[in-house]
């Protein structure tokens, strides 16, 4: 669904909006995710169930925002096999770019053997987006937070999509939804796109009461572990590893054949 077909979804203009003065309460840097994949063709529907409890997110009164990511890993892509091997204990890092103020940042991205994920950032030059390695304030970075030496990190894969995130009116909660994915392989410059696919991921506090896990039980949605880089790895690098992510590409396949309308 393309970003002006999202745009005339009917539920998309019954959400009450909140701003990004309200959201910088909610950010949830230490959190719990909890991630789902489902037809786009669903969305109009979770976004109607989602009306008596959440808020969407307006930036320059748009509630639909385009995100422009590269993700950075090893030569040998130590990040996404640590992933693709089931560990636990993992980072991935990026740069990111909002399109519509133009801002970029620096971000880490940790996962712990507690199940919770934490992000730090730290605002950079959008010169840098495409590679921050010459900044020395961003190698500091870097150096400070991440096991990595940004001398061994290298441009592997961009990713671009459009997100919808709601709120629940408690702030306990958030709830973004990407569509329109697509990928960039850096290194073997083959991309791939994801037109069907949307991605939710449910970030919390802790194990709370959620309104919104009631609704994708609902609607039949189940949850299951899915990252956008190592998906985009796998469906851009014909010589890496997927064995153990053969079952989540299926299911990708899949959901991007079916229409629920």
């Amino acid at each position: 669904m393309t970003h002006d077909l999202l745009l005339k979804l009917p539920a998309l203009k019954r959400l009450e909006t909140i701003d990004l003065s309200e959201m910088k309460a909610i950010k949830l840097m230490n959190r719990i995710d909890t991630k789902y994949m489902a037809n786009v063709s669903m969305l109009n529907r979770l976004l109607e169930l989602a009306i008596p409890n959440y808020r969407i997110q307006e930036v320059e009164n748009e509630v639909i925002s385009s995100y422009d990511t590269i993700y950075y890993d090893t030569l040998d892509c130590d990040m996404y096999l640590l992933h693709h091997n089931r560990h636990l204990q993992r980072q991935k890092i990026r740069t990111r770019t909002y399109i519509a103020s133009q801002l970029s940042f620096l971000e880490i991205k940790n996962k712990t053997n507690k199940g919770r994920t934490k992000k730090i950032r730290t605002k950079i030059d959008s010169t840098l987006f495409p590679d921050f390695r010459s900044n020395t304030e961003a190698n500091s970075f870097i150096e400070l937070h991440s096991p990595y030496n940004p001398i061994h990190l290298l441009p592997q894969v961009r990713t671009s999509f459009d997100r919808i995130t709601l709120v629940n009116k408690n702030k306990t909660e958030r709830l973004t939804i990407d569509t329109n994915l697509r990928f960039e392989n850096l290194t073997t410059h083959h991309t791939s796109a994801l037109n069907q696919l949307m991605i939710i991921e449910l970030k919390q506090d802790g194990l709370c009461e959620s309104e919104m896990k009631q609704i994708l039980q609902k609607l039949r949605i189940i949850s299951g572990s899915v990252s956008k880089y190592c998906v985009g790895m796998a469906l851009t690098n014909p010589g890496i590893k997927t064995n153990r992510f053969k079952r989540k590409l299926h299911i990708i396949e899949k959901i991007e054949q079916t229409s629920n309308t």
